[in-house]
């Protein structure tokens, strides 16, 4: 497979996503600027504004039944739950961005100190390493329509070094692995809205 993506224009009737901006829009005071990794600010990698939600929030439902969907028909990977039981609500305002990044890789995997002679530490990282959880699928769902703001685009570089901008249309459900290259491009006027989120599973066998 060349390129590790896919999405539903889901045909969620424009009021429900109305509804849903609507409620979401309650946690708008409490954005904070979003963090790059480790609880770092770096805003020449990624400038923009979250929020947690926990995923007691009402639309994980809707979001874990596509979730089951684009797996089975697309990737077929061994997946547990919605990464740390939460969705980050993110704005992204002129001038916001964030550049190209991954969601998962060698870097954020756990690695451990096995000292082969030594039989308790070999069991205990073992026990640790059944116990881990990857990031495998990325998401994202399109909370603001094209006509909302100029720039912003969601782009992802596929296996063969090819660009492509993901759909910007309201109500979008965009689907990738997490070891694609991916950015926000900068908001030119306007707000950019969505709801992301990872999903894991076992570490890659």
């Amino acid at each position: 497979m060349a390129f590790l993506s896919a999405w539903y224009e889901t045909k969620m009737p424009t009021e429900i996503v109305d509804i849903l901006e609507k409620d979401i829009a309650q946690f708008d005071p409490l954005l904070n600027t979003s963090l790059v990794r480790d609880d770092i600010v770096n805003k020449h990698i990624r400038n923009s504004k979250s929020i947690w939600i926990p995923t007691s929030h009402w639309i994980s439902g809707w979001l874990w039944y596509y979730i089951q969907r684009v797996n089975r028909e697309n990737f077929l990977y061994d997946l547990h739950t919605i990464d740390g039981e939460t969705l980050q609500y993110t704005q992204y305002s002129v001038g916001e961005f964030y550049d190209w990044h991954i969601d998962s890789g060698l870097d954020t995997c756990y690695r451990p100190s096995v000292y082969m002679n030594s039989i308790s530490s070999y069991s205990n990282e073992n026990l640790i390493l059944q116990g881990e959880y990857i990031r495998k699928l990325s998401f994202s769902l399109q909370l603001s329509g094209p006509e909302d703001y100029d720039g912003g685009e969601l782009q992802l570089i596929d296996n063969n070094n090819d660009l492509f901008y993901a759909p910007k249309e309201k109500g979008t459900l965009i689907f990738f692995d997490s070891r694609t290259k991916h950015r926000v491009r900068k908001v030119k006027s306007g707000l950019r809205k969505s709801l992301v989120g990872w999903v894991i599973g076992p570490r890659w066998k």
